[in-house]
């Protein structure tokens, strides 16, 4: 049966707006803040909702993008605040075994001492929003019941819609779907590709408690670093260059001048990545029942193998510090995710929810039919999703491995640059360009032969393990074995490669398929035997996608309009475009007879001492908080400086690095992280347990004052 799509209340007149009592749930859409000022209102706003609406004004403006976190101006002179952890790729790439700014830090006592974030580091700086909902729909609907072509023909319209949107240079747009479909907006970025490094604060502040101390409280990390945003003399972005000058940003955050305390008003505003509160049950138990325990695994199969490389080469270690960052994080969050489903029942919450609602659609009859049916489709994809999923993993992590992910990504690049601009796949146009030579450049500093083999050796011994009906005959082919003996000899033929080499890389990314084809280098050999396989699979994920592109957005209005119907908020799911959170500072009860404070002090960081790595803080801050020498920034009620603090309110990642407002928009902190017990919220919000872990206002000023002092900045 084709389903129809309905027509929808929320992307023709707005968002659904409905407030549940549970202020803190809520990763709100700016524009739905007006229709919630009641809730802003009692929760200790002082600001007006519309002042908050309006995304390019005062405090809105000075919140900005990096592409996977947030961040913020903090002055007039394009002075960018973030987490430490979002600097972190920037600390690493400026970081050798002989100077190591991940352990040291950074402070450059003027602006020409600063250095270079990368080639791919971007602040985006919303400029405009623009709702093409009805535009959107009426492409998909032009290519009729062919789920091939819808998808593409939304490609389409996309590529046209962000090619009319950069017109004039210096502006990077993208097409954001909310709701499954449901709704499309338009965003419009200014694109400073010129981000220095300012500031860090040495690793045993910027990363104090490491692993062991991440997502815990309590907290005592001081999770902040500073960029400053340049573009050409013009005023306009340019590429890195020492004749650019600082950014003038239109507005920026002042710190607050009032104390945060227990109870007070907070709000972030950021860029949150990805929810799935509206998943499917189906796809929530393929999520808890293998996704995140098998890669969990396999990323604590890496973190041991990096770990030990790098005991042996202090290269490696540095290399892939960022590296290890991220998988030690996701690894430690999908652990927590796990032990959170099973502490709340999360699949029986999932199941009896979809239940009520799907009891709810049959009881409306006719009305009901055609969301009952793309349900039926919904649940048809996931398992075939779930067919293959194996091979995906192994597959897509193998093709990401150093030089075989740039084989595979230059090989590609030259396929669609014999194809006009507009008919490219998306990721491989003009506009791409930048981002993937930039990639192929730092790659250099993340990239050591070796432990690039043992990577590949890990990958395709896994592959190896994957059910027959899952393997590619192409890899198969070219691994010509099915043991280990085969895959030594394929990674010991891989390493004659040159593409390790930053100048063959970028001699590769200027030829032309042809060259491509009569190459005699294994890597790129193999990335021109598995294409032909991967294009397929592509073409497969389309249909899939064109299928989705349909019943999606039919279910999830029905399923906002039961929700609706009894009294529930309904958000769009986060998807890396803005969005605003609010609540108030408090702690928690994780367990009976356990009572958390929602602020921790400097006389916390000294209790947790040990002198050794990840507890290890520089020796100034150890003598400064012995003296109590506070520098004026002690809270009375307290009796020393808050370092980090609790709130109730509604993030997940990308939000790393927001600033945390307080009622008149003043800066008090930065979100750096969630507790333990909140980051199953992704998928289920436990309004009980979820909490913020923000660094406060007041440590980062006194670490610039007291410990790595910036006076330059402050």
């Amino acid at each position: 049966m084709r389903l129809k799509l309905l027509s929808v209340s929320l992307a023709v007149t707005g968002w659904i707006q409905v407030f549940a009592a549970q202020a803190s749930e809520g990763m709100w859409v700016p524009e739905q803040l007006p229709e919630i000022a009641g809730p802003l209102a009692q929760a200790g706003l002082k600001l007006s909702p519309g002042q908050l609406a309006d995304l390019t004004g005062d405090p809105m403006g000075a919140v900005v993008a990096l592409g996977n976190c947030t961040a913020s101006f903090v002055s007039p002179n394009g002075l960018v605040i973030t987490n430490h952890h979002c600097a972190y790729g920037a600390i690493q790439l400026n970081s050798t075994p002989q100077r190591n700014l991940i352990v040291e830090g950074f402070n450059a006592a003027v602006p020409k001492q600063e250095v270079s974030a990368g080639p791919n580091a971007r602040v985006f700086v919303l400029d405009a929003v623009e709702d093409v909902t009805e535009r959107a729909r009426a492409a998909i609907a032009s290519a009729g019941s062919d789920p091939l072509a819808r998808t593409r023909a939304l490609e389409a319209f996309d590529k046209q819609q962000v090619a009319a949107c950069e017109s004039e240079p210096g502006y990077r747009c993208r097409l954001y779907s909310f709701f499954g479909g449901n709704a499309y907006r338009l965003f419009r970025n200014l694109e400073i590709k010129d981000v220095r490094l300012a500031y860090a604060p040495p690793g045993s502040v910027g990363k104090f408690g490491g692993d062991i101390d991440n997502w815990m409280w309590p907290r005592h990390t001081g999770d902040f670093a500073f960029y400053r945003a340049y573009v050409g003399k013009d005023g306009k972005p340019a590429a890195y260059s020492l004749d650019n000058v600082p950014y003038r940003p239109k507005h920026w955050l002042r710190f607050a001048d009032q104390p945060l305390g227990d109870g007070d008003f907070v709000m972030v505003a950021g860029y949150p990545g990805r929810t799935n509160r509206y998943a499917l049950a189906v796809e929530f138990d393929g999520t808890a029942g293998w996704t995140y325990p098998t890669v969990s695994r396999h990323y604590k199969n890496l973190i041991a193998m990096i770990k030990a490389a790098g005991e042996r080469n202090p290269d490696i270690r540095v290399k892939y510090a960022n590296l290890m960052a991220g998988l030690n994080n996701a690894s430690k969050n999908y652990d927590g995710q796990l032990e959170g489903f099973r502490r709340i029942d999360a699949a029986a919450q999932k199941h009896a929810e979809e239940d009520a609602v799907l009891s709810w659609l049959r009881a409306r009859g006719d009305d009901g039919a055609d969301a009952l049916a793309a349900h039926r489709q919904l649940v048809t994809l996931a398992a075939q999703r779930r067919a293959v999923r194996d091979r995906d993993l192994v597959v897509g992590q193998l093709h990401r491995t150093g030089t075989l992910g740039s084989a595979i990504q230059l090989y590609r690049l030259a396929i669609e640059r014999e194809k006009p601009d507009a008919e490219r796949e998306p990721g491989y146009q003009q506009r791409d360009y930048p981002t993937i030579k930039g990639a192929m450049e730092q790659m250099d500093r993340r990239y050591v032969a070796d432990m690039d083999r043992q990577m590949q050796q890990y990958w395709l011994r896994e592959y190896l393990r994957l059910p027959k009906e899952q393997r590619l005959a192409a890899i198969d082919h070219w691994l010509e074995g099915d043991d280990d003996g085969a895959v030594a000899t394929a990674v010991a033929h891989l390493a004659e490669t040159g593409l390790g080499g930053i100048d063959e890389r970028l001699k590769w990314f200027g030829a032309d398929r042809a060259a491509f084809e009569a190459s005699t280098d294994p890597v790129i050999r193999y990335a021109v035997a598995v294409m032909p396989t991967l294009l397929e699979m592509e073409r497969q994920e389309k249909i899939d996608a064109g299928e989705e592109l349909v019943a999606r957005p039919v279910y999830l209005q029905a399923l906002a309009d039961y929700k609706k119907r009894h009294g529930e908020s309904v958000y769009p799911d986060a998807n890396l475009s803005l969005r605003i959170t609010f609540g108030n500072v408090r702690g928690y009860r994780p367990r009976d007879g356990v009572e958390y404070l929602p602020f921790t002090t400097l006389e916390g960081v000294v209790a947790k001492e040990t002198d050794e790595e990840p507890f290890n803080s520089p020796k100034a801050l150890l003598e400064a908080v012995k003296a109590q020498r506070y520098g004026g920034l002690e809270d009375q009620r307290l009796g020393s400086v808050p370092v980090n603090f609790l709130s109730d309110l509604d993030i997940t990642g990308g939000n790393s690095g927001s600033p945390v407002l307080d009622a008149n928009g003043r800066l008090v902190g930065l979100a750096f992280d969630g507790n333990w017990e909140s980051v199953s919220s992704n998928w289920i919000f436990d309004p009980t347990m979820t909490r913020m872990i923000a660094v406060d206002g007041r440590y980062v000023r006194w670490i610039m004052q007291e410990v790595s002092p910036a006076p330059q900045l402050l």
